[in-house]
């Protein structure tokens, strides 16, 4: 049985509820489904930059906007699963980075945990997916 991991941009349109990516999960048992410590770490990143910016901004509106959606990130990643950047996948990253991959870092770290998994890459962005040999890669934002 096969897994899937949600890239970067997939989960931000599933928290958007892009109907297109609810209906292909409806389609697929949801144990399949995983995303990586490392698309929580970008998120966690945003959410806490805009908090930063607003406490220096003395932007109190925003702030309250941002506090809420950082509220709704971690209620969101609360209900996932969760496949996290270990030795095994650091192994993995160091080879791809030998092979001198054009990719940026935290996709290329995407992308070992994929392949230390065994699992398939769901994103949009297979321009530079692509790029990393062996990487099963499904875009579901393409119509069906």
């Amino acid at each position: 049985m096969s897994i899937y991991i949600l890239d970067t941009n997939i989960v931000t349109f599933l928290q958007y509820n892009n109907q297109q990516i609810i209906q292909h999960l409806r389609t697929i048992n949801q144990s399949q489904i995983f995303v990586t410590t490392i698309t929580l770490e970008e998120q966690l990143k945003g959410r806490l930059a805009i908090i930063n910016k607003c406490n220096s901004n003395q932007n109190l509106q925003g702030l309250a906007s941002a506090h809420r959606d950082l509220k709704l990130t971690q209620r969101f990643f609360c209900n996932m699963k969760l496949l996290e950047f270990n030795q095994e996948c650091c192994e993995c990253f160091k080879k791809l980075r030998q092979q001198k991959i054009t990719i940026g870092t935290q996709d290329l770290r995407i992308a070992s945990i994929v392949l230390v998994n065994d699992a398939i890459l769901v994103t949009q962005n297979y321009k530079d997916f692509a790029k990393v040999p062996d990487l099963n890669i499904e875009d579901w934002t393409v119509n069906i």
